[in-house]
C-alpha cells in the first residue's frame, strides 16, 4: 500500500470528528494535527509541559498549532514533583505516559472532544516502549497504527509536503540510564550540552547520554562534529559542564524507523525486544487454534511469550509483512 493510501485511511478515521491530540510538535503528532485540521469538524492539540523536554519545546508547539489554525491547550505538570518518575526505573516510559495521558484525557473531555488520539505509529510497536499500554488503557485512538504507517513514511510525507516539525521532542530523562535518579542538575546539563551542539553545528538531532562522568554524544550528522575540528570545541565545552570525558557514538541517529521481517519460503520470523503477556494478548485476539504457557497459535501466526513472532503459509513478503503488522496492535507486552 502506498503512503497516500495510508494517509487517506487516517483522514477517513478523523473526518467530521471532534479530535483531541496529545501534541508534542514532533513528526507524528504534527502530521496528525495537520491532517485533522483538514478533515475533522474541530481539532484540539493538548501539550504537556513537564519541565523535562528540550528548550524551545513549548514555543515550537504553539507556533505549529497556530499555523494549522487549531485550538491549543498547555497543561503544566512538574515531573520533578513525582518521586516515581525521579527514581527512573526501567518502566519510566510507562510512568511518564501515565502522568500525561490522564491529564490529556481530562482536558479533552472537559472541552467536549470525544475522539482522543496520539501519534503512535506501527513502527513504535517493534521498539521497547511500554508506554503504549497507557494508550490502550485510556482508549486513545491510534489512526497511524490502524493505517500501518511507519515513522519513515510519516517523515517522507511531511518532507514531501513541506510541513515543518521538530526532530528533538524526546524527554531529556531518557538520556540518563535507568535506575539512576533524575535531577535538575542532570537535566539542565544535558539540555545545555545538546543546545550547544545544535547551535554550533548543522545537526538536527542531538542526544547527549549522561553516564555520570562520561558524556556520550549521538547525532544525525557525524561529519558535522568532525568538520573543522568542531569536536575539540564540543569536548572543551562539555567538560566545562562537569564531564571528565566526552565520547562520540559512531552510529548516526536515524529516526526513519520502518519494519522489515526475515522472510523465506512462505514463512517469517521477528524477535521483538520485549516479552509478551500471553493472557492479556489472548483477550485481543480471535481464531486462536491453541495456546499454552509458552505460546499462542492462530492459523498462520505463532506468538511466543519471549517476544518471538513466527508466520507461515504466506505466499509473499508483502502479505507476510501485512500479516505481521495486523498482529502487532493485538500484542500486550510485559513491562
Amino acid at each position: 500500500m502506498i503512503i497516500e493510501d495510508k494517509i487517506n485511511i487516517v483522514k477517513d478515521i478523523l473526518e467530521n470528528k471532534k479530535v483531541a491530540i496529545g501534541f508534542s510538535g514532533g513528526a507524528d503528532s504534527t502530521l496528525m494535527a495537520y491532517l485533522s485540521s483538514k478533515v475533522a469538524s474541530d481539532t484540539l492539540a493538548i501539550t504537556i509541559d513537564n519541565h523535562i523536554f528540550p528548550e524551545g519545546f513549548i514555543e515550537h508547539a504553539k507556533a505549529m498549532t497556530q499555523s494549522f489554525g487549531i485550538s491549543h491547550e498547555i497543561i503544566d505538570i512538574n515531573f520533578y514533583d513525582d518521586e516515581e518518575f525521579l527514581s527512573n526505573l526501567p518502566s519510566r516510559c510507562y510512568t511518564c505516559r501515565n502522568l500525561m495521558y490522564n491529564q490529556i484525557k481530562q482536558m479533552a473531555v472537559k472541552k467536549g472532544f470525544d475522539f482522543i488520539c496520539d501519534g503512535n505509529n506501527i513502527s513504535d510497536l517493534v521498539n521497547d516502549r511500554p508506554g503504549i499500554l497507557i494508550t490502550y488503557k485510556n482508549d486513545f485512538k491510534t489512526p497511524f497504527i490502524e493505517a500501518k504507517l511507519t515513522s519513515k513514511e510519516i517523515h517522507e510525507y511531511l518532507d514531501k509536503n513541506n510541513i515543518p516539525y521538530s526532530r528533538s521532542t524526546t524527554c531529556l530523562a531518557t538520556r540518563i540510564p535507568t535506575n539512576t535518579p533524575v535531577s535538575h542538575e542532570k537535566i539542565e546539563r544535558t539540555d545545555y550540552s545538546e543546545n550547544y551542539i545544535l547551535t554550533n553545528t548543522d545537526c538536527e538531532i542531538v542526544k547527549v547520554r549522561d553516564s555520570g562522568e562520561i558524556a556520550i554524544v549521538e547525532v544525525d550528522k557525524i561529519n558535522e562534529i568532525l568538520r573543522d575540528n568542531k569536536f575539540n570545541l564540543i569536548n572543551d565545552e562539555l567538560k566545562k559542564q562537569g564531564y571528565s570525558k566526552v565520547a562520540l557514538n559512531l552510529s548516526q541517529i536515524d529516526d526513519n524507523e520502518y519494519i522489515s521481517i526475515d522472510y523465506g519460503k512462505g514463512s517469517f520470523s521477528y524477535q521483538l525486544p520485549y516479552t509478551i503477556n500471553l493472557e492479556n494478548t489472548k483477550k485481543q485476539m480471535e481464531n486462536i487454534i491453541s495456546d499454552d504457557e509458552d505460546k499462542i497459535e492462530t492459523d498462520k501466526i505463532t506468538i511466543f511469550k519471549d517476544g518471538l513472532i513466527k508466520g507461515h503459509d504466506l505466499e509473499s513478503y508483502e502479505l507476510a509483512l501485512d500479516t505481521f503488522m495486523e498482529i502487532l496492535p493485538k500484542l500486550r507486552r510485559n513491562i
